[in-house]
């Protein structure tokens, strides 16, 4: 009986994460950056896997998505979530997916596509779930030392 109370949470928090991901992936199609930093909190660490080695805080990362934004301008950006795993509650939840990523030309041709593993640490502060912790990568191969952008 005392396992019963706590499905109900874990189905909320699943819930809400799944609300998350469809801001982000509406947010970057978008390329609104300013909806697309909402969803972090104010003092995010985040760990990319290009280029840099962290972003500390929403001001940083918003320079990083702006970047981003303004590449293949002509092109519609697409994310996709897949292989999600959620853990925790409100107070403190972590997720784990393969995202894909892709550019898309005008004719439906896909360019600058890659794939990576991505975690979310997220709480909940003043009733609004956010990323505290994003931390992103993708596999090196042994031989060429180089990444593994597909799964």
């Amino acid at each position: 009986a005392l396992a019963m109370p706590s499905e109900p949470v874990m189905k909320d928090i699943e819930e809400e994460v799944a609300t998350l991901r469809r801001k982000y992936v509406s947010a970057v199609a978008a390329r609104n950056v300013t909806a697309l930093t909402q969803l972090y909190d104010p003092k995010v660490r985040i760990f990319d896997a290009w280029g840099v080695w962290e972003y500390n805080g929403t001001e940083a990362w918003q320079i990083a998505i702006e970047g981003w934004f303004s590449s293949s301008p002509g092109d519609k950006l697409r994310v996709e979530v897949r292989d999600c795993t959620v853990t925790g509650d409100a107070g403190l939840a972590t997720m784990t997916a393969i995202v894909s990523y892709a550019a898309v030309s005008p004719a439906g041709v896909e360019s600058h596509a890659m794939q990576n593993r991505i975690t979310w640490v997220m709480r909940t502060t003043g009733h609004i779930l956010r990323i505290v912790h994003e931390h992103t990568s993708a596999p090196i191969g042994f031989e060429d030392m180089k990444a593994i952008l597909k799964k």
